[in-house]
């Protein structure tokens, strides 16, 4: 295994709190595999990157070469987590939550490596439990304690009602704890009273207490509000590649760092180098959101996926913005030299956006020229002609354009 502070590197990045520290590098110290644990409820059909977030942690885990487990809450789903609720959750059924279980697995498993996870569901342990048990995990906990939770505080100063069996959930989340025997536990950053309940049950019961990691929840694209289905600012992991490419390339420049952190594959020195890009403002966010956009994109759709939705989002956005009416040329004219390249200074001229070949530099060391929409590096004279065919076109600035036909 990698060395403490190198995994520590990885684990804490884009993590919100990990409690306490102290306590996990003692655990890695020991030099063998932690048992990871990931708890869900499977409330919902389809998944977003809000959901994928601790997904990619606990990836990360699997890639230092630790144990991860997956908990599906088919017992816990039929109470509602209530954290975060104002209101009491409507009751599923079993058979609402048993359909949702499978699809979340399915897509969890674009993330995570099927071979490394184990996928537990805590009905099988929290279905049986007898009174007798019930009663002796309860007493552990105190009812003034789970009042100081922030949602419920909340909700009883306000005269909101609160059911019974809520108090209840974070009581049968720690126990899962309990039942796997967790090294650490991660959640939404609204999961910490829950994940810190897990730590104090298994101190009750004589266990070496879970660690609790938290990861903040995704802004949506909408940049302000967590991101939800509800609030329709969502990327689904089952979205069409066009459409998972698109709603990423909506999402604000501000927050391209955090997704890059949150939701790609990026390694640890990537993720730095564009944190400093933009901290010193040398970063470009539009070459950054589309090279993100792609990895996603790849990441849920399988490689390769992500260049071909760029080139649907450049066909449907870029070339949409061409004037119709822009003078045509046969392909002919750009003529390819003994090296398989098209020299841009004669082009430029040939079809009349520049009037001389030192005119076609200039624009081109400027920063002017496009070819289907990309922008021609300075100082590259000599393209691919592989870029030239039916349909491309050529510009300069807003109002030259050309195209070949």
């Amino acid at each position: 295994m990698l060395p403490v502070d190198e995994q520590l590197k990885v684990i804490t990045s884009g993590t919100m709190q990990i409690v306490p520290l102290e306590e996990l590098k003692k655990k890695l110290e020991k030099g063998t595999p932690l048992n990871i644990k990931l708890g869900v409820d499977p409330t919902s059909p389809d998944l977003h990157l809000g959901h994928a977030v601790p997904l990619r942690k606990m990836r990360q885990f699997q890639d230092l070469g630790h144990s991860v487990t997956l908990i599906i809450g088919n017992g816990t789903a039929l109470i509602g987590d209530p954290s975060g609720r104002d209101s009491t959750r409507p009751p599923l059924t079993e058979e609402q939550v048993e359909a949702n279980a499978q699809t979340y697995v399915e897509q969890a498993m674009k993330v995570l490596d099927p071979e490394k996870t184990t996928v537990l569901h805590n009905g099988e342990w929290l279905k049986g439990l007898n009174l007798a048990e019930m009663l002796k995990i309860m007493s552990q906990f105190n009812v003034a304690r789970i009042l100081e939770r922030e949602d419920f505080h909340n909700r009883y100063t306000e005269g909101k009602s609160i059911g019974l069996h809520e108090f209840i959930y974070p009581v049968l989340q720690a126990y899962d704890s309990v039942v796997i025997k967790a090294d650490l536990e991660m959640g939404g950053n609204d999961q910490i009273f829950n994940l810190l309940a897990g730590r104090d049950l298994m101190r009750a019961m004589g266990m070496e207490p879970q660690v609790a990691l938290t990861m903040p929840l995704l802004v949506g694209t909408d940049g302000h509000k967590k991101m939800s289905k509800s609030y329709g600012n969502y990327v689904g992991l089952t979205d069409e590649p066009a459409d998972m490419y698109g709603k990423v390339m909506s999402i604000t420049d501000e927050l391209v760092p955090l997704y890059w952190r949150l939701c790609s594959t990026a390694d640890m020195d990537k993720l730095d180098a564009i944190d400093a890009a933009f901290a010193d403002g040398s970063a470009d966010p539009y070459a950054l959101k589309r090279e993100l956009a792609a990895n996603i994109v790849d990441l849920y759709h399988g490689e390769g996926a992500g260049a071909a939705a760029s080139a649907a989002f450049d066909a449907q956005f870029k070339r949409a913005e061409a004037p119709e009416d822009m003078p045509e040329f046969p392909v002919s004219v750009a003529e390819v030299n003994d090296e398989g390249k098209v020299y841009l200074g004669k082009l430029l001229v040939e079809v009349g956006i520049a009037k001389s070949a030192g005119e076609a530099r200039r624009l081109v060391d400027g920063g002017g020229v496009k070819i289907n929409g990309e922008a021609v590096a300075p100082k590259c004279y000599n393209v691919e002609a592989s870029l030239f065919s039916a349909g491309t076109t050529v510009q300069s600035g807003k109002k030259r354009w050309a195209r070949l036909v």
